[in-house]
């Protein structure tokens, strides 16, 4: 009996890191009865069935966990967004935030594609994400000739477990290609008709760089709020939650409320009035979805 953690799942296979090893183990069937599926990410428990095979037995408390993509026990989603090809959407990196937030997970922004936008594009983009910057999230980009992109991202994430994520073309496939060469991940080319680009990567892994653990997984494929109420939605915009506990209503949502204290910072441009506009989309399409039934 030993422990170690699962680093990749193929196939109905799961390889358990352990000392330096991948060991192939196969999962209980029993776990299947008591809906336990091992993921990615997972500490185990697991029996030795052979030179280089082995039986999960028992899979240890997560501390997070994510379904689309399958994975366990991340800290941080390291969300790529390009300048260009495709050009940066606000409302898609709000959208992005939300679903990250709402998993209580840390979001790091890393800007791509720079050097293929004009003067303008740039500092527009400057613009809008010291916004972002301003309310507490980290913005990084790869700027300095005399610094490789390695560096730039090492002291984020060592002794993490990080997912990428991002629109499809914005450069995931080539970030972790640019970090580790040996990789040699296939990069998928933007499709000109439909601007996105086209899904290369097959299955979650777990990849050791600086030290940290960073997922290769096919990114966040589902951006929707299927898992958040009308009610969390203002807990999942860092800046709206702490304007919130100014407003005259403690259940104050921050559309037509008297007293609403977001709605005045929104007014007073502390608040982005995009940002806000974005909330309201998002808190319409939560409210506007069909009630679920068990």
């Amino acid at each position: 009996m030993a422990e170690g953690q699962i680093r990749k799942a193929i196939s109905g296979f799961y390889y358990v890191e352990h000392d330096g090893e991948l060991i192939q183990c196969k999962s209980r069937g029993i776990f299947r009865l008591k809906g336990i599926n091992p993921l990615v990410g997972d500490l185990v428990t697991y029996v030795p069935d052979g030179e280089n095979d082995a039986t999960i037995t028992d899979v240890h408390p997560r501390k997070s966990e994510l379904v689309r993509p399958p994975i366990a026990n991340v800290d941080q989603v390291l969300l790529v967004f390009s300048v260009v090809e495709p050009d940066m959407s606000l409302r898609l990196l709000d959208r992005f935030l939300t679903v990250i937030e709402s998993h209580q997970l840390e979001p790091i922004i890393y800007v791509s594609k720079e050097d293929l936008a004009d003067k303008q594009t740039v500092e527009n983009n400057e613009a809008n994400l010291a916004y972002y910057q301003n309310i507490g999230y980290t913005v990084l980009r790869n700027s300095s000739p005399e610094e490789s992109l390695l560096e730039v991202l090492r002291p984020y994430i060592s002794e993490k477990t990080t997912v990428l994520a991002g629109q499809s073309g914005v450069g995931k496939s080539t970030l972790l290609n640019t970090i580790l060469p040996e990789l040699d991940l296939k990069t998928g080319e933007i499709s000109d008709a439909l601007g996105r680009g086209k899904h290369t990567t097959r299955h979650v892994e777990l990849i050791e760089i600086a030290k940290g653990l960073v997922a290769d997984t096919p990114g966040f494929s589902s951006l929707d709020f299927e898992h958040i109420d009308r009610e969390e939605l203002r807990d999942y915009f860092v800046e709206i939650r702490e304007a919130g506990a100014g407003c005259k209503f403690r259940g104050c949502l921050h559309v037509k409320e008297p007293g609403c204290a977001v709605k005045a910072q929104v007014e007073e441009g502390t608040i982005s009035e995009g940002r806000y506009k974005n909330y309201l989309l998002f808190l319409q399409e939560i409210t506007d979805r069909k009630p679920r039934y068990s």
